[in-house]
């Protein structure tokens, strides 16, 4: 069973009834205010998601700007942030490759959650954020924006399956590539919520028929664009890590397996891949 599914609780909504003055739970609402809550209202019973309802949302320590039909980005990707954290912070260009200037390429930034989040964290860091959706690119633009980001940041319109040429223009070697690419499987799509089905772009969702569409192609493009030893970090189905193990050694060999990483939920989530042969002879990790 697929988990995208976006929260609906309020939490980016920051408020207790116990942290509510008394005399506002007795206030009646102004004739503005109880039209633009009847207008909320509406909007989710219409099965909108909260998060474009209230069309705001919190990752990490951020709080992003939202707005159909861009991606919401989930919990989960919390989690791949902190991997791409894990293995560069504190690291010097030397120490993650030939670049002296710690660079991180994002495919399908979406909001800019990542890219944003890794930005924040990092001050020494430098990203870059492509997308195949405009609305994407003017929503991660004015999150950056509004985040002062900006200035370490480039922003793309280029769709990775068709504008490969034109992404590889744009990348000097860079440490890591890091992706919440579209990981359904075709034949799932029509199991999803309808908050998910009927108000998130498709694109952003369908992997094609074994949900590996983008994912092929984005390792195929890796070794052109990663520095040496540079890494590949993708959120991913439970179902794939095997997959990708299976093609990687079949059609691949400038890139290797290190590991795959598990959610906080217990399931297979995270795939991290490296440029370069392998120097053990091992099964790759699960950890």
């Amino acid at each position: 069973m697929w988990t995208r599914s976006p929260s609906l609780g309020f939490r980016s909504f920051g408020i207790k009834i116990e942290s509510l003055e008394r005399g506002k739970l007795t206030e009646f609402l102004s004739q503005e205010k109880t039209e633009q809550m009847w207008k909320l209202c509406t909007r989710r019973l219409s099965r909108m998601p909260v998060q474009y309802v209230i069309e705001e949302w919190d990752f990490r320590d951020l709080t992003l700007k939202m707005r159909p039909p861009v991606f919401i980005p989930r919990p989960e990707t919390e989690e791949l942030v902190e991997l791409v954290l894990t293995d560069l912070e504190g690291k010097s260009g030397k120490d993650v490759g030939d670049d002296a200037q710690l660079t991180c390429l994002e495919v399908g930034c979406g909001s800019g959650a990542i890219s944003l989040s890794l930005l924040k964290s990092l001050p020494q860091l430098k990203a870059i954020a492509v997308d195949q959706s405009q609305d994407a690119i003017a929503l991660t633009r004015q999150n950056a924006i509004r985040l002062g980001l900006q200035g370490r940041l480039q922003v793309y319109h280029i769709d990775v399956m068709k504008d490969a040429e034109a992404m590889l223009s744009l990348c000097n070697p860079v440490s890591a590539l890091v992706s919440n690419p579209p990981y359904l499987f075709s034949e799932d799509m029509m199991t999803l919520h309808p908050e998910i089905y009927r108000f998130e772009d498709h694109a952003a969702l369908d992997g094609g028929e074994d949900g590996l569409k983008v994912i092929k192609q984005i390792l195929t493009l890796a070794p052109q664009i990663l520095s040496n030893h540079g890494r590949v970090y993708l959120e991913v189905d439970p179902r794939h890590p095997l997959l990708i193990q299976q093609w990687l050694k079949a059609n691949m060999v400038e890139m290797h397996y290190v590991k795959t990483q598990q959610d906080i939920s217990g399931r297979p989530r995270f795939c991290i891949l490296q440029k370069g042969k392998s120097n053990k002879d091992h099964k790759p990790d699960l950890d």
